[in-house]
């Protein structure tokens, strides 16, 4: 099983139109939706953005991971972009962006944590990286996630029982329990919505979120 078994062609952009977080999300959203892995990409948007919110993805390797689990998504897959040029990933971020991963998770996704470890090794392997830098293609692109293999056997019949509130690649590479690959302790799990952070002034995260405008969903 290598990355390449989450994706496919399809789901690769490899000249993204956007150039911040949220229309970034959202045009990877609708990869999804085209290639039948989410029914309907507002609520998976909103689920996103709104992780993203509490918690920023990116990474100092120029990456970013948003990602979003939701009930009623029929199996574990993620879309990819990759942009001509870096760029910010949000207000106040430090480390410029290229390369985004928005991963799509149900509710009880056995691979999940064998996933996350092989793009962790994959940040963490600049010749490959280049490789997608370079890459002229989609296809050339999920030629490269073909050679990063998973460690399945790290996890034999692990699937995820509780929500978690926080995701991070830093140590995931090895890790061999579910929380290795999850920003903070095991506190971070489910935690409540009052006990979560909010948007600045008291403001709750969920009336942050910016829809697109309706002549998106075109696509």
């Amino acid at each position: 099983m290598t990355l390449a078994d989450f994706t496919r062609a399809g789901l690769i952009v490899s000249h993204l139109a956007s150039r911040d977080a949220t229309s970034v999300i959202h045009e990877l959203c609708l990869a999804l939706q085209r290639e039948g892995f989410v029914s309907d990409w507002l609520p998976f948007y909103h689920e996103a953005l709104n992780r993203e919110f509490l918690l920023s993805t990116d990474m100092e390797a120029g990456m970013a991971f948003p990602h979003a689990r939701l009930a009623g998504l029929r199996e574990l897959a993620f879309a990819f972009g990759r942009s001509d040029a870096s760029f910010a990933w949000g207000p106040g971020m430090t480390h410029p962006v290229r390369m985004v991963f928005l991963l799509a998770v149900p509710a009880a996704a056995e691979n999940y944590l064998p996933l996350v470890s092989g793009l962790a090794r994959l940040s963490g392997n600049s010749v490959l990286l280049e490789r997608i830098r370079c890459a002229t293609s989609s296809e050339d692109i999920l030629a490269v996630f073909r050679e990063i293999e998973l460690r399945v056997s790290a996890v034999p019949g692990w699937a995820p029982q509780r929500e978690c509130s926080g995701f991070s690649l830093r140590g995931a590479a090895n890790a061999g329990d579910e929380t290795a690959c999850l920003a903070g302790s095991p506190a971070s799990f489910a935690r409540p919505a009052e006990d979560r952070p909010s948007g600045g002034a008291g403001i709750p995260m969920k009336t942050q979120i910016r829809t697109p405008p309706a002549a998106s969903e075109s696509y």
